[in-house]
């Protein structure tokens, strides 16, 4: 006897979740990124949230354990590059000896096509709380406007 699905299965569930998420990344890095890559806990790249704003783009990078003098930005072309060297780790010496070390702290390096839009010489970066945020402004050209109709 066959057996009815009344729901979709877990697996087909997360399929389409990831098939929307590279979507949105292949728009903005212009090159596929599979979710699992970016989400998964062994991924090494720090989570990061996109939004599209009205005239800037506003990229929010999780860094827990970093500070904005162990963390690079930097524009090369049409990529903007977020890196960070290895994590200082305290000495036996100083802070005692770990008897439980489940944090990972190390070097991480990403890498993000700018849109056409964008304008590289104008980022902006803040960090706060173990956020970084980014300000990417976009051209004039190329912001919405809305043109008067004559009659």
């Amino acid at each position: 006897m066959k057996t009815i699905t009344l729901y979709p299965s877990l697996e087909n569930v997360m399929d389409d979740f990831n098939r929307y998420v590279d979507s949105f990344f292949n728009d903005f890095r212009g090159q596929p990124t599979p979710a699992s890559r970016l989400f998964g806990k062994s991924a090494g790249f720090p989570a990061v949230d996109l939004r599209d704003m009205d005239k800037s783009y506003i990229m929010e990078i999780e860094l827990p354990g970093y500070d904005e003098k162990s963390v690079q930005v930097h524009v090369d072309g049409g990529r903007l590059i977020i890196e960070s060297g290895q994590q200082e780790e305290a000495s036996d010496k100083d802070e005692g000896r770990y008897l439980i070390k489940e944090r990972m702290s190390r070097s991480f390096s990403r890498v993000f096509q700018l849109p056409e839009n964008a304008d590289p010489a104008e980022i902006t970066a803040s960090f706060k709380n173990g956020i970084l945020t980014l300000e990417i402004k976009k051209r004039a050209e190329a912001q919405k406007r809305l043109i008067q109709i004559n009659s």
